[in-house]
């Protein structure tokens, strides 16, 4: 009878423990792009998706002039396996968080050296790099933040109207 009992236990301990691992099932749900460019970068994103759910983007949430995690849940992570230039400026092969700070006309993308970590979690002395890029629209507004990379090296986050796209490219060194 103990055993029995102590059975029906560690089933029901089993069907918590991974019941709470389903990250699908989470109001942000996880998400990733992959993608080898023409230049033969491979890049990974993998993130979680927000969505507005009323909420002003640049106010309310991803607040414009504020550090902002790219996402929800455990930190956005982008990876390359050689060394590139975004929008010009070098980043060496490996892995990283992204933040931005949301801006009116321009926003700034950070790409931070602690990648295994809860995306609030940020500490400005890892940065690796930060990248001005300009801000665009789109024409049909997005409920979930998105991620998106072209074979062109072409990354671009949208969410509401909102679109900023940066340019990854081997390094020439």
């Amino acid at each position: 009878m103990k055993a029995a009992a102590f059975l029906i236990f560690l089933t029901m301990i089993s069907f918590v423990t991974f019941g709470q691992t389903d990250k699908s099932k989470r109001p942000s749900p996880p998400d990733s792009v992959k993608v080898t460019t023409a230049d033969g970068v491979t890049i990974a994103i993998h993130y979680s998706k927000p969505s507005l759910k009323g909420r002003q983007l640049g106010v309310d949430i991803a607040p414009v002039g504020k550090i902002w995690r790219m996402g929800a849940n455990e930190a956005t992570t982008f990876e390359v396996n050689k060394n590139v230039t975004i929008d010009g400026k070098a980043l060496p092969a490996g892995k990283y968080s992204l933040y931005s700070i949301p801006g009116e006309q321009q926003s700034t993308i950070i790409f931070n050296k602690v990648w295994n970590q809860w995306g609030t979690k940020y500490d400005e002395g890892q940065d690796a790099l930060r990248v001005e890029v300009s801000n665009t629209s789109t024409s049909t507004s997005q409920e979930q933040f998105t991620i998106m990379a072209t074979p062109a090296g072409i990354v671009t986050f949208t969410w509401g109207e909102h679109a900023i796209p940066f340019q990854v490219k081997a390094s020439k060194k």
